[in-house]
């Protein structure tokens, strides 16, 4: 009685994910990895100020106290200005990199995904620089 055998099949080709799922970044430029780092770090700040600007403006103040009176007696204090463009700058920039990955990942033609990075980059620029303003140049007296 003969015995047949399966001829042996190749070994599946191991897939290494690029985004999100690795425990570290995976080759890449010099820029992906300081973005795969960036949004580690950034997500870990964010989480403290975000806490934060919760407890403080809706726990211990009364959302329905935040006027323009209160903002102005608020911004009297530097920390409060700085810690504002903190939270602007750092929600703006992870937000844009994780859109700027998403972009990466699904818009294939590389004409369409210079041009919505491009986009991006512009309204993240524009809000910015309109938040940034506000916050410098809101009279306090």
């Amino acid at each position: 009685m003969a015995t047949t055998t399966e001829p042996s099949r190749p070994a599946a080709p191991r897939v290494v994910a690029q985004y999100g799922a690795s425990a570290r970044p995976v080759g890449g430029t010099a820029f992906e990895t300081f973005s795969w780092y960036f949004f580690r770090w950034s997500g870990v700040v964010l989480l403290f100020l975000v806490i934060i600007h919760l407890i403080l403006m809706h726990v211990v103040t009364d959302v329905s106290m935040t006027t323009y009176t209160f903002v102005q007696h608020r911004y009297q204090n530097p920390f409060w200005r700085v810690y504002d463009l903190v939270l602007l700058t750092l929600a703006l920039l992870h937000g844009l990199n994780g859109l700027r990955i998403i972009a990466d990942d699904y818009i294939h033609t590389r004409g369409w995904r210079v041009f919505a990075q491009s986009v991006l980059g512009l309204t993240v620029v524009t809000f910015w620089l309109m938040g940034t303003l506000t916050i410098v140049m809101f009279p306090t007296k």
